[in-house]
């Protein structure tokens, strides 16, 4: 197998996920498309609320297909599922390259696209590092997610280049060429099945599985109340990020500075990975939570304001960054790990339906009032809403045992388990 031998080591699977994760479906779907706006908007003689809004419209289809692609994993195991969805993924999105008019095919080549995003998304990524790591989950997690950060700072001037010396088209190719390499071969080097195998997750009569079933969880108002403040942070913070480089060049900013602004947030996202995950692991979560998105916060003010732009899109970052690795933390310690891949999957497709309403609502905001100050302001106050629901948790059902195996301690190979 190509995953034995050095590769053991459970960090092994830390590294895979950093490096797919850099062409996570947020980075390709959310902060590359910013820089496709609009050379595609003014190709295709279009507006930027009819081109968002097929991306919103399609989004949907994530809040079918990311519980069920989590319940496979649960079932199935992780490998057989992962490689499939993520080759599929890069078809689908090297696919965008054929976009063109009548709207119905824009949705078409979407819909596609999404039918595969949660191969790309968090979910397997994150459930593999969180069913090895217990003690430093908080920490494996954060680095892990990392790779999204990375992503935003690397990926967005990728496809600018691409789009620069030869086509808007021509980047889409080139961003399904680098799924393939950075995300399909690590997962087949690195990422191994958990310590317990699949038909033993399923079995609830097995106390060595800490966790609540799927019903037990969303029948709970914890998840809900996680739910909607995920899904309103990333419409806030995410909806800012997609438009960023449009709003920062429709001020009169050069092209590559805008795009340098964007990348900047994707430094602030890699830090708020990594900084989260520390602090998760020595302080109570929704605390944690919390003060990344006020911090968040202050970044809208400052894009709104035109005072610090470079400033104003790292603090967002940093609020991004946050936000998925707590979502997985906060999943496995309010609801465990026995059905981690359907519940995280689950909370997960209805949070990433904010990654299209949030760009949809500023580009409706900047092609009806002529600016996107507006809905920037309406994002400061449910920014603190999202503070206000995280904070009414409490404590967590599933804390950290004292005691975890060894780092090297697990065995190797595909769906074998110790």
């Amino acid at each position: 197998m190509l995953n034995t031998g050095i590769f053991r080591n459970k960090w092994w699977m830390v590294l895979g996920a950093v490096l797919g994760l850099t062409l996570n479906s947020g980075v390709v779907q959310n902060f590359a498309f910013a820089v496709f706006i609009k050379p595609i908007t003014e190709d295709l003689s279009i507006s930027r609320s009819e081109l968002t809004s097929a991306v919103a419209i399609t989004a949907l289809l994530g809040t079918v297909i990311t519980p069920l692609f989590g319940k496979a994993l649960d079932h199935f195991g992780l490998r057989s599922v992962h490689m499939p969805m993520i080759a599929a993924y890069a078809v689908a999105t090297a696919g965008l390259a054929f976009l063109n008019t009548p709207y119905a095919l824009l949705l078409v080549l979407f819909l596609f696209q999404h039918l595969f995003s949660p191969g790309q998304s968090p979910v397997a990524y994150s459930k593999a590092v969180a069913a090895w790591f217990d003690k430093d989950r908080g920490l494996a997690l954060g680095i892990a997610i990392a790779g999204v950060g990375l992503g935003v700072a690397v990926i967005p001037p990728f496809a600018n280049y691409l789009i620069v010396h030869y086509s808007w088209r021509a980047a889409y190719l080139g961003l399904g060429a680098a799924i393939l390499v950075l995300a399909l071969i690590p997962v087949a080097l690195f990422e191994r099945e958990p310590p317990i195998a699949p038909e033993r997750w399923r079995a609830k009569s097995d106390d060595t599985i800490p966790g609540m079933s799927w019903t037990e969880a969303v029948r709970g108002w914890r998840f809900w109340a996680m739910t909607a403040a995920f899904f309103l942070a990333i419409v806030a913070v995410n909806g800012t990020l997609a438009q960023v480089v449009a709003l920062l060049t429709d001020r009169g900013v050069a092209l590559s500075v805008a795009v340098g602004a964007l990348s900047l947030s994707g430094v602030g996202l890699t830090g708020g990975r990594i900084l989260s995950g520390f602090f998760l692991d020595r302080l109570h979560g929704p605390y944690v939570a919390c003060c990344f998105f006020v911090g968040a916060g202050i970044g809208v003010a400052l894009l709104a304001s035109g005072l610090q732009p470079f400033a104003g899109t790292f603090l967002c970052g940093l609020g991004i960054g946050a936000e998925v690795d707590l979502m997985a933390y906060f999943v496995s310690r309010y609801f465990g790990l026995r059905t981690f891949g359907a519940v995280y999957g689950t909370m997960f497709s209805l949070f990433s339906m904010g990654v299209g309403v949030g760009p949809f609502f500023m580009a409706l905001s900047h092609d009806l009032l002529h600016s996107y100050v507006p809905m920037m302001i309406v994002f400061e106050g449910v920014l603190a809403v999202v503070c206000l629901l995280l904070v009414s948790l409490g404590p967590y059902r599933f804390a950290a045992r004292a005691a975890e195996p060894p780092a090297g301690a697990a065995a190797a190979g595909s769906g074998v388990t110790p």
